[in-house]
């Protein structure tokens, strides 16, 4: 990065919502200025409405590009010229197409490489669709937007879990249609891929929840059965991948399993949202990986009900720029010894024992103990995996 800060795109979200105010009250801090060089794509004459009518310091620095950019202060990228009016809490068809026009503006701009990380401020999809355009969310019009084939994998993130949703935006009666073979396989793929890569975790361990809940008798679902317990074997006999499961929900988190592993797979939307909300008080965030660029965004919507009142906190909006500039730098790291690789003068012997597989990490990667006692029972789901591997 040619010795200069992280430079940081902000996209500014649905004008009539929170953006602004989670961007103005985020680098109130004076520290946040000193870790990185941020870049809003939005409007001067909406960003200074804002300001105002939340009566909250921000002052920033109009720039006509980004190279512009100016160490030490709040540069502000106009992304169109046309008036827009600001309706605090009414996501408008005005609103959704200035956020649209920042995210478009921003895509334009990384391709040239002009800067390192975006994070996102609040969207509403709903208002950003139009006639003959159907916009299908932030991952997916990101995915379309770099055209590379491949694929982003949403992941939530807070300081006590790391967890992904096999499903995504589905009726609850659909999901099980979706709990594929394929799909977990690909997923919890990318999801490995992403704590070595982004988390700079050299083995993680991931665990998978089971769709249905574990029966009186002690058996599992169909879907377990056919299709969950085969996908796990596969991925750890033939791609060496740790992962672990199938696990009953309640009790994976009533027991605070979720604590033994760096990763969670969900099946579908309220197993991952819940435990997130609810296992601490502390936002969590979302980072889009599987991609060149590293994008992340809070874990919450526009917030209309309390746009324009002064009422939001921005320690999430922090949380994801923190994020995202980690993720920057672990990435690196991650590249520099594959760079030039050593060719391998030996052959490296792998334990295959169930014994080392299915033992506790008592250490994790930081060389800090984990919060569970060394005496780790077995759930149900190890049981069901050993079973299998017989």
């Amino acid at each position: 990065m040619e010795n200069r800060k992280i430079r940081v795109a902000i996209t500014h979200g649905d004008t009539n919502g929170i953006g602004y105010e989670l961007i103005f009250k985020a680098f109130a801090e004076p520290e946040m200025l000193e870790l990185c060089t941020p870049i809003i794509y939005g409007s001067p004459k909406i960003a200074a409405y804002h300001r105002k009518a939340l009566d909250i310091p921000g002052n920033f620095t109009i720039i006509n590009s980004v190279e512009e950019a100016t160490d030490g202060r709040l540069n502000l990228l106009p992304c169109f010229d046309e008036e827009v009016k600001v309706e605090f809490g009414t996501p408008t068809e005005e609103s959704g197409r200035a956020a649209l026009k920042a995210i478009d503006k921003a895509m334009t701009d990384f391709r040239t490489g002009t800067f390192d990380v975006l994070v996102a401020a609040p969207i509403c999809n709903h208002n950003i669709q139009g006639e003959g355009f159907k916009f299908p969310g932030h991952r997916e019009y990101i995915e379309t937007s770099l055209d590379n084939g491949k694929n982003g994998l949403m992941v939530f993130v807070n300081d006590h879990i790391r967890t992904i949703q096999l499903t995504h935006q589905m009726a609850l009666h659909d999901v099980s249609k979706a709990v594929t073979a394929e799909n977990i396989e690909k997923k919890v793929t990318l999801f490995f891929e992403s704590l070595r890569r982004d988390f700079n975790i050299s083995n993680p361990r991931i665990a998978v929840l089971s769709l249905n809940p574990l029966c009186k008798d002690g058996n599992w679902g169909e879907e377990e059965k056919s299709i969950i317990i085969p996908a796990i074997q596969t991925l750890f006999d033939e791609k060496r991948i740790n992962v672990f499961g199938p696990y009953a929900a309640d009790v994976f988190f009533e027991k605070g399993s979720y604590q033994e592993f760096d990763g969670v797979v969900a099946m579908y939307h309220d197993q991952a949202a819940i435990p997130l909300s609810i296992l601490t008080a502390e936002p969590s965030v979302k980072l889009l990986t599987g991609l060149p660029l590293v994008c992340t965004a809070v874990n919450t919507d526009s917030c209309f009900d309390i746009a324009g009142k002064n009422m939001c906190e921005a320690d999430s909006f922090r949380r994801a720029i923190y994020l995202a500039i980690d993720v920057l730098r672990n990435r690196e790291r991650y590249q520099e010894p594959l760079a030039n690789p050593l060719p391998k003068l030996y052959h490296e012997k792998r334990d295959e024992s169930e014994k080392v597989r299915f033992s506790v990490q008592q250490k994790r990667e930081s060389g800090k103990d984990t919060p569970r006692s060394k005496k780790s029972q077995k759930s149900e789901g190890d049981h069901a995996v050993e079973a299998k591997t017989e």
